[in-house]
């Protein structure tokens, strides 16, 4: 079913250093599993910023932006949210950044973010022909093997953006993790992603949550989120000196890693989320590792479930933690050049971005 509509308008990046172009598409026509969305919100992830840097590689025009929330308005027969709820025009939805096929080698081995086919929202170059696929528009096309969540009325736009992105990329790293209840946990690194863990820990039972940031104040601010702590050099006191049983490192920054490794009690586990752009070799010591019996894992992107998992602890706890607070500054599309250099020169946790 379809309701009428403007012809669909976008924020077209061409290459870094480079003006966005502002540009008309035309409404697309859908196959079957697909949907077309009326974009309400999008947040600019860290990483559109590193692509609008020069910093990350990008297949460039394309419509950026992932952290999206929007209404359908135009839906194929038989679609479905993850949990088998079917969906209908008009619903509030958020989906998963990556469509997959389901049927590949790595779908079947529980990765569909590795999918062979991968689909990637804010990361497609228009001539991939499904050009309006980033939330930099007015519309978003969802094609066929995008998980789709309906979001409640009573999760705000702001909180619910970055659902897709960050609050489900954690859910993926502690379910990896295990059982967190009763554990200290070291999270390295405040933005989105380590206040969100901290909270989430906290959420799931973690008897002591020590957040560690550089940035004094992002750091402090962790304290809004759960965090027992912010001194890394309370890890030792917190538990009779063996050290923390899980650390997570959101930053990606080598140093952070290193000290993530010191941290860990014998046994101990470490996830590494935040290493996704290139930097030097990171030096480890494998006796260290062997006699320590350290396991480290590496989490990226996330599954449908963690998606689900993300959109209902959010309903739940949403009041908890100042999550909305988080996206500080809104824009419309049209400030779009105002938005980035606010959030490149400022370094708010999140802008978010309004089609009109």
């Amino acid at each position: 079913m379809s309701v009428a509509m403007n012809q669909p308008q976008a924020a077209v990046f061409v290459g870094p250093g480079q003006p966005f172009l502002f540009q008309s598409f035309d409404r697309p026509t859908l196959s079957e599993g697909e949907a077309l969305v009326q974009i309400d919100c999008c947040t600019l992830c860290g990483s559109d910023l590193h692509t609008i840097g020069g910093k990350r590689p990008a297949s460039a025009p394309l419509i950026l932006g992932h952290e999206i929330i929007g209404r359908l308005v135009e839906t194929t027969d038989g679609l479905c949210a993850i949990d088998g709820a079917p969906l209908h025009q008009g619903d509030r939805v958020s989906w998963a950044i990556a469509a997959s096929c389901d049927d590949c080698f790595f779908c079947r081995a529980g990765l569909p973010q590795k999918c062979v086919r991968l689909f990637k929202y804010g990361h497609q170059g228009i001539a991939s022909g499904t050009p309006l696929s980033g939330g930099l528009a007015t519309h978003c096309h969802l094609v066929s093997g995008t998980h789709l969540v309906k979001v409640p009325e009573t999760v705000p736009d702001r909180v619910a953006c970055p659902a897709n992105c960050a609050t489900a990329t954690v859910a993926a790293a502690l379910r990896v993790a295990g059982n967190c209840a009763g554990k200290t946990v070291a999270v390295f690194g405040a933005g989105m992603l380590g206040l969100t863990a901290a909270a989430l820990l906290r959420s799931l039972g973690a008897s002591h949550v020590v957040v560690v940031d550089i940035n004094p104040g992002r750091a402090e601010r962790a304290t809004e989120f759960g965090a027992t702590s912010i001194d890394f050099s309370e890890i030792h006191s917190l538990t009779e000196n063996r050290g923390c049983d899980l650390a997570l490192d959101m930053s990606g920054s080598n140093a952070a890693i290193q000290q993530a490794l010191s941290s860990l009690r014998i046994g101990g586990r470490l996830i590494l989320v935040g290493s996704v752009f290139p930097t030097e070799d990171l030096k480890v010591q494998p006796e260290d590792l062997v006699r320590r019996m350290i396991r480290i894992e590496g989490v990226h992107n996330y599954t449908p479930a963690d998606l689900q998992f993300a959109i209902d602890f959010l309903k739940t706890e949403q009041n908890q933690f100042p999550f909305e607070s988080l996206v500080a500054r809104e824009y419309p599309l049209q400030d779009l050049q105002r938005a980035i250099r606010d959030a490149v020169d400022d370094r708010p946790i999140r802008v978010a971005i309004r089609p009109s």
